[in-house]
């Protein structure tokens, strides 16, 4: 006689269990389950996130070689900050940060760190800046109780952060309508004693464009040079750094300027690497505060570690290394062309919609489109977003940026190495199409649309 399995036995010999249980998702389960079930148990709730080579909102790598993929897996049961296990990965990391202190034109010996991202890099540039203005007044006979950053409003929010965790007064400079970076006369008025330094964007998140990093650096040197008061610069080159040097390698902006004294940039982004991986960069050694760097051996020898954090895998460093010795000056500058073509075709291609305004388009700029609707019509950007996700599984992000153009909303497209041509096609044939539905039914926001119409308050 046969005898029926029980459901659980159904479960793992013809599916999966989770198909009809609710999964766990409140209590610390009780017993485990299998390998199997496990692994099908992420994979489902996976499947309803979107794919990632269609979300043109994001600026981190989305797609590595299979040879880097192949170091990234072999290497995640690597902790970093082993080195005296794993001296070999020390030693990439400071090959790493020498290219890339020699790609930004530093001028002698330097010095630098990996870090989880850009914001990391961000937190410990500002700490030095703190720390060596510190000792600047210090050494003038001034307070040191009212420490000031100066920054503009197309800055990432961890700027803010930093001022907020680490009481620094925040000096933010407004962008307005039309103007979505700053520039040496926005910065001025800000600059005092206390300053402890500015920071200057090179590829703003809202629309991919660079302060006027030269008129500040102009301005900088000039205080310097009149008041006494030195001013450092740092340059926040999150998205740009990996750009500008195969771009625009004869635009200055990085160690050629001489009041630039650090550099972020995240090799997650345009660095071609997975997330998460960002680097800082010195002017000199000089540079980084020695206060902020801490000496310990409880891990077999003594080491250095500047870092916000402490244990880390070390498969991104690998695979940033990797990419550096893979494509070199010429693999990037011809990653970043290919790049940049694509994002003028797709401009070209909503230009011919007659339903936008291009923003920048013939300004130094990362490879992406911004752009806005430039007529009246019954919709808006957040309409455009909301259609091309739920119709077409695009994901390309419409937004208000910040004060005093708050009243402002864009959108934009990130344009990818894994953003073909035949991609630029469809994603504008899309953008077309959504925009005809819309016109047909009208805005998928109907508050927010009203709001507008008959003004705030009804």
């Amino acid at each position: 006689m046969t005898t029926l399995p029980d459901s659980q036995t159904d479960g793992a010999l013809f599916g999966n269990r989770f198909v009809t249980q609710e999964v766990p998702s409140r209590v610390f389960p009780e017993g485990g389950m299998s390998a199997v079930d496990a692994m099908r148990l992420v994979g489902e709730d996976l499947a309803l996130e979107g794919d990632p080579a269609r979300n043109l909102a994001t600026f981190v790598t989305t797609w590595m070689e299979p040879e880097a993929q192949r170091i990234i897996a072999e290497n995640l049961h690597r902790n970093f900050i082993d080195h005296a296990e794993y001296p070999r990965t020390a030693e990439i990391e400071q090959r790493c940060i020498r290219m890339l202190a020699d790609l930004f034109h530093a001028p002698g010996e330097t010095t630098g760190a990996r870090t989880q991202g850009s914001s990391e890099a961000i937190m410990l540039g500002a700490l030095s800046l703190k720390w060596n203005w510190r000792k600047r007044q210090e050494k003038a006979g001034r307070p040191t109780t009212a420490p000031n950053l100066v920054f503009g409003g197309d800055v990432h929010v961890v700027w803010e952060k930093f001022c907020r965790y680490f009481d620094v007064e925040p000096r933010i400079v407004p962008l307005q309508p039309g103007k979505y970076t700053i520039g040496p006369d926005d910065v001025a008025p800000h600059l005092d004693e206390n300053t402890i330094g500015v920071a200057a964007v090179l590829g703003t998140t809202f629309t991919g464009h660079k302060d006027d990093i030269t008129g500040i650096n102009d301005l900088l040197v000039r205080l310097k040079g009149e008041r006494g008061i030195d001013v450092p610069l740092h340059v926040d080159a999150a998205s740009g750094g990996f750009v500008w040097p195969f771009l625009y390698p004869h635009s200055e902006w990085d160690f050629r300027l001489e009041q630039v004294r650090s550099i972020n940039v995240s090799g997650h982004k345009f660095g071609l690497v997975y997330p998460g991986i960002g680097w800082l960069i010195f002017r000199e050694t000089a540079d980084l505060a020695d206060d902020l760097v801490f000496r310990e051996n409880y891990l077999g020898k003594t080491d250095a570690t500047f870092t916000l954090n402490f244990s880390t895998g070390s498969a991104m460093v690998l695979a940033q290394y990797y990419n550096l010795v893979r494509y070199g000056r010429a693999g990037y500058t011809y990653i970043m062309r290919n790049m940049r073509a694509n994002a003028e075709l797709l401009a070209d291609k909503l230009a011919a919609l007659d339903l936008f305004e291009l923003i920048g388009r013939d300004e130094e700029q990362l490879p992406l489109t911004a752009f806005k609707l430039a007529g009246d019509v019954p919709y808006d950007e957040f309409d455009i977003a909301w259609q091309l996700s739920a119709e077409r599984a695009w994901m390309v992000p419409a937004y208000t940026l910040p004060p005093n153009a708050q009243d402002v909303t864009i959108m934009r497209a990130l344009v990818k190495e894994t953003l073909s041509r035949e991609h630029v096609d469809t994603l504008a044939r899309d953008i077309g199409e959504a925009c005809e539905t819309l016109a047909r039914k009208g805005g998928a926001h109907e508050y927010e649309r009203r709001k507008v119409l008959i003004g705030p308050g009804h």
